[in-house]
Formats: structure tokens, C-alpha cells, sequence
């Protein structure tokens, strides 16, 4: 596979963190960050996405360190909502979306990475361009647009009922 000791911790440290999040996903229809899930989601991701940035297959800064900075910048923001705005519910909206899009983002790279290594010897995919990844992405897309959907009209229900 031909991974460093910190593309293994930062593999490692991002699965975890997905699952928390799936976790979330099934219990409450969102990341939650008062959760044990949504709070590990939050400080594994933060690990995942800076550790990313010692990483890069052509050396450099690349397209996959901006996806990191941009998934703190959305997680950060989104911890910001749940701390200061704690009352307000409108913020909700925002915090969730926020939490799902970064959850979204993630999943560009694990899908690429994965695909371009697994299984060993005969990847799914040769390059990020190969249609299976697109294929996958857009799928991925579509349940974000549907589950936000959901996420939304969640959220209206909850904050009517305050």
C-alpha cells in the first residue's frame, strides 16, 4: 500500500471518524456535536484534515490540502454555532449543514485514495479520473442533497416544538 507511519495514523484517525459520524447519522439524523459521536467526529476530523497536510503523493501543496483546510475551516465554524449560539435555532441549520458538508468533503479523498489502492495489486481505479469515482461521488452527492433535505425539515419540526 505503500503508506508513511502518518498516512497510516491519519487512515486510521479518519476511519474512526467516519464512523462516529455514521454513528450520529443513524441515532440522530445529524452529527451532533453534544454527542460522544459527534464529538469525536469533531476532533478526529480536525486530526485527519491537519495531518493531511504533511501528506502528498506528488509533493507539494495540492487540490487534497485545500479540501483539508477547507473541512477545518467548516468544522471549526460549525463547533463556533454549537458553543456561542448554543440558544439560538436558527444557528442549527447552519451548525447541521455545516457538520454534513464537512462530512461530504471528507469522503472525496476516502473515496479517491480508497479506490486508487483497493484491493492491492488491481485498485478499482487507475487514476482519480476513472468513471467509478465520479460514479461514486455522485452518488454520494445525492444522498448529501437528500439527507440535507431531510436534515432541514428535521430541524423546522424541532424548532417549532421550542
Amino acid at each position: 500500500m505503500g503508506l508513511s507511519y502518518l498516512g497510516i495514523f491519519h487512515t486510521v484517525i479518519g476511519i474512526i471518524a467516519i464512523v462516529a459520524a455514521v454513528t450520529d447519522f443513524i441515532k440522530k439524523g445529524k452529527i451532533d456535536l453534544s454527542s460522544s459521536a459527534g464529538k469525536i467526529y469533531f476532533y478526529l476530523t480536525l486530526i485527519t484534515s491537519l495531518t493531511a497536510l504533511g501528506l502528498s503523493k506528488h509533493g507539494g501543496f495540492n487540490p487534497g490540502h485545500i479540501f483539508a483546510l477547507f473541512i477545518v475551516i467548516l468544522i471549526v465554524a460549525a463547533y463556533f454555532l454549537h458553543r456561542k449560539r448554543a440558544g439560538n435555532n436558527k444557528a442549527r441549520f447552519i451548525e447541521t449543514f455545516l457538520l454534513s458538508f464537512s462530512f461530504f468533503l471528507s469522503l472525496v479523498p476516502t473515496v479517491n485514495e480508497t479506490f486508487t489502492r483497493v484491493p492491492l495489486g488491481h485498485p478499482l481505479a487507475k487514476a482519480p479520473t476513472d468513471a467509478i469515482i465520479g460514479q461514486t461521488l455522485l452518488g454520494l452527492f445525492v444522498l448529501f442533497i437528500i439527507g440535507s433535505v431531510f436534515q432541514f425539515r428535521k430541524q423546522r419540526r424541532i424548532n417549532k416544538s421550542l
